[in-house]
Formats: C-alpha cells, sequence, structure tokens
C-alpha cells in the first residue's frame, strides 16, 4: 500500500502543536502587557494650558518638590500650587513672557487655571501621598525622573499589579526621609559598602513599616 502520509508529516505536526502553545502563550502576554498600560498614556507627554516644564524649574533652578506641591508631607493630595505661588518668582522673572499669560490672568481674576491631571487613580482606589513619604518612598519611584520632563508624563503603570510589587517588598524602594524629593539620590551615597538590600532592611524596621502580608490587605487601598 502507498504511504497516505509524507514522511515530513510528523514533523509538521509537532512543529505546528509547539507554534499553536508558543502562539497562545505570546498572545496571553501581549493582552496582559496592554491591560496594564491601556489608557494610561504611558510616556506621552500631557499638554496643559501653560506649558510648565519640571526639567526646568526643578533640575535647572532646583526648586524642591515641596515648594509647589505643599501639602505631599501632610495630605492624601499631593497639592497643585495656587496661582500665588506661581506668581511669587513670576511677578519679577519672566513677568512680560507671553507664556505665561494664563498664569497673570488666573491671578488677576482669581480664577483657577484648570491643569490637565497626569496620574488620575480611579474613584475606588485610596491612595495617600503623606504616608508613603514618611515611610520613605521617593517621588521618583512612583513619578519617575519628573526633573527630566519638559511636560510631565506618566511614567509607571499605576496598575495593582505595580503597586503590589512594592507593597510585598518596600525594601526594595524604601529611602531615608530626607532624600524622598532627592532625584539622584543612591543607596551609596549613605555611606560605603550599603545597597538598596541592606538600608531598606533597616528603614523598614526603623520607619515601622508594616508587614506584607498587612500592606496586601485588600482594605489597604480599597475601602
Amino acid at each position: 500500500m502507498a504511504q497516505v502520509f509524507h514522511p515530513s508529516t510528523n514533523t509538521i505536526a509537532k512543529l505546528s502543536i509547539v507554534g499553536i502553545i508558543v502562539g497562545v502563550a505570546t498572545l496571553a502576554g501581549a493582552l496582559y502587557a496592554a491591560n496594564n498600560t491601556y489608557g494610561r498614556r504611558l510616556y506621552v507627554p500631557i499638554e496643559q494650558p501653560v506649558q510648565f516644564s519640571h526639567k526646568h524649574h526643578v533640575k535647572d533652578d532646583g526648586i524642591d518638590c515641596r515648594y509647589c506641591h505643599t501639602s505631599v508631607e501632610e495630605a492624601a493630595f499631593a497639592g497643585i500650587p495656587p496661582t500665588h505661588t506661581c506668581m511669587t518668582c513670576h511677578s519679577q522673572i519672566w513677568s512680560d513672557s507671553p507664556q505665561i499669560q494664563p498664569i497673570r490672568d488666573s491671578f488677576t481674576t482669581g480664577r483657577p487655571i484648570e491643569w490637565t491631571r497626569v496620574h488620575d487613580k480611579p474613584d475606588f482606589v485610596y491612595f495617600n501621598h503623606s504616608i508613603h513619604v514618611k515611610k520613605g518612598i521617593g517621588c521618583v519611584s512612583c513619578h519617575g525622573r519628573v526633573d527630566e520632563m519638559p511636560l510631565t508624563w506618566q511614567e509607571k503603570s499605576m496598575s495593582m499589579g505595580w503597586c503590589l510589587d512594592c507593597h510585598r517588598d518596600p525594601a526594595q524602594y524604601i529611602r531615608p526621609r530626607e532624600a524622598v524629593t532627592d532625584m539622584n539620590w543612591k543607596p551609596s551615597d549613605e555611606g560605603e559598602g550599603v545597597t538598596q538590600a541592606s538600608l531598606g532592611a533597616k528603614l523598614v524596621k526603623e520607619y515601622h513599616v508594616r508587614s506584607p502580608e498587612q500592606l496586601t490587605n485588600c482594605s489597604m487601598c480599597h475601602r
């Protein structure tokens, strides 16, 4: 009897099975990645009523985050600076620049500038800036190198999985409180041979950071 299938059929069948498995896994991975980034506009500069540059104000001029975000150490919300904060400087410098006309108009009329939020968490998520600052989580850990952004964009996914990565092991991110706003800080700044692992473990105890079991309890973020 003549051979019905070509000798290569077995090889093709095996490769097809492997291809299907790899294809399904790749598709699942792509869908998971898309789910973590969909609608978040990562790395996309956000247009604002005034094209405010953190790079210029923070990196070039050395203005501390807390000068504008005054409530970040004491409240859940970091705070958007009122117009008079801007005018503290801009009544003296660049006072006639057309780029800051909206600031002058806001200061004159008393009508706040309608800034566009860059990081906008869902309403069902509770987040408190002050507790993270007090526990030594640096601005850069969540917001990226804002001091290098001419226009601010979202750099981290802010997904639940992303948050849990820190809550399960905060020692990998924690730093001294006085370095929270320092964009250039490194563990080695604390002394020769200091690593994030050794420093983080020490600060977790010193700052009384809750256990991973407590930090990953649903009620921590969903209240």
